[in-house]
């Protein structure tokens, strides 16, 4: 498989809470490459820090990835703001370097136009009824608690990872109904504006089909899914799962350096620090 990307797209990977696959995420991040990186929104879960969160060392190094895929690869990052990343409004848009933070955007490739963003302002609930959109991200942490518990018993018995919240959105017929008419409504967006396609997150399921005529492509979460959308140098969109991926190739971030190459160091003791560190000083 390809390694080696024009444009890749995450989005809801929630840093802060205990869901979040930031490990996962970082190891995928060093296995790809790529000219363009899109975090599209809720990279930062900004609602659950202000409550119960907790920042951890796994947190910071994602961003520590992101800052050496600049310096190392001149990779252009665009972070675009999502409904829990929404501290964000206080600095858009801002651009230092290759990082922009913007709210959305346009993406040409390959003589198509893609417009892109996390796609929350299309949700009545996250952007109408605050109080509810908050209600239900309770309950979401509470499915996402309980699934821990289930796939913790099944990796005991040597059984694969099963996601219940992906089963309930597929049993459940209104959040069936709901994504149904979330898709639609973004595809129409997307014919309003001239674009062929229109790339998303917020709603943890990715996705890609044509609707109406309209490419629809979600880029799925690093919460459960744990996929991202990846653009070849012909225009090609394909979604990668995490667990699909073969790493047992080593990347170059993976080698180990030999002792006679390594730096000297003296022999000082140390205490490990706490995986837990402060809260970042971003203003919610």
């Amino acid at each position: 498989m390809k390694t080696q990307f024009k444009t890749i797209v995450i989005s809801d990977i929630h840093l802060g809470t205990k869901g979040s696959k930031a490990k996962e995420v970082v190891r995928f991040l060093k296995k790809y490459r790529c000219d363009n990186l899109i975090l599209n929104g809720d990279i930062i879960d900004g609602w659950q820090l202000k409550k119960s969160g907790t920042w951890k060392r796994k947190h910071t190094r994602f961003f520590n990835r992101i800052l050496k895929m600049i310096d190392n690869d001149n990779t252009k990052v665009y972070y675009l703001r999502g409904n829990h990343d929404d501290f964000l409004d206080q600095v858009l848009p801002l651009k230092i370097g290759n990082l922009s933070i913007q709210k959305d955007m346009m993406y040409e490739s390959c003589g198509k136009t893609y417009y892109i963003l996390h796609g929350d302002v299309f949700d009545s609930i996250t952007t109408n009824l605050r109080w509810v959109a908050y209600l239900g991200d309770i309950g979401y942490t509470f499915l996402l608690w309980l699934n821990r518990q289930i796939n913790y018993y099944r990796r005991k018995k040597g059984l694969p990872y099963y996601s219940l919240s992906q089963y309930v959105k597929g049993k459940v017929k209104s959040a069936v109904s709901y994504i149904d008419k979330y898709e639609k409504e973004l595809a129409i967006m997307a014919k309003t504006k001239g674009c062929d396609g229109i790339i998303c997150g917020h709603i943890h399921k990715a996705e890609s089909r044509i609707i109406d005529g309209v490419e629809y492509l979600n880029s799925g979460d690093w919460v459960e899914t744990m996929s991202a959308l990846a653009e070849d140098y012909d225009g090609n969109w394909q979604l990668i799962y995490y667990n699909e991926i073969d790493f047992a190739k080593p990347t170059e971030d993976d080698k180990i350096i030999p002792i006679q190459e390594r730096d000297s160091y003296s022999a000082v003791s140390y205490q490990k620090p706490s995986d837990d560190l402060e809260i970042p000083p971003f203003r919610f």
